[in-house]
């Protein structure tokens, strides 16, 4: 087995572990940018969201909703969007 062989996918490896790592932390800052240049639009996509969406965010953030909560949540989200109008 020649050197090559080992080394070339091991290279490869590491160079797209960090090209990866780069472009990913590349387009979150500019996610990032995005919002806080523009929180209009980041409300929409908050209002515009499903129970389900929701229920799934609240649960990638560690929380639980039970339904009274998921529910007082959702009218939060109304009255701040019919407060803005």
């Amino acid at each position: 087995m020649e050197w090559y062989n080992i080394v070339i996918p091991i290279v490869t490896l590491v160079v797209g572990l960090i090209g990866g790592f780069v472009i990913g932390v590349f387009y979150l800052r500019k996610q990032i940018e995005n919002m806080q240049n523009n929180p209009e639009a980041m409300r929409k996509q908050l209002e515009s969201m499903n129970p389900e969406t929701m229920q799934r965010m609240a649960k990638s953030m560690g929380l639980n909703l039970n339904n009274k909560q998921m529910q007082k949540a959702q009218q939060m989200m109304r009255n701040q969007k019919s407060s803005r109008k």
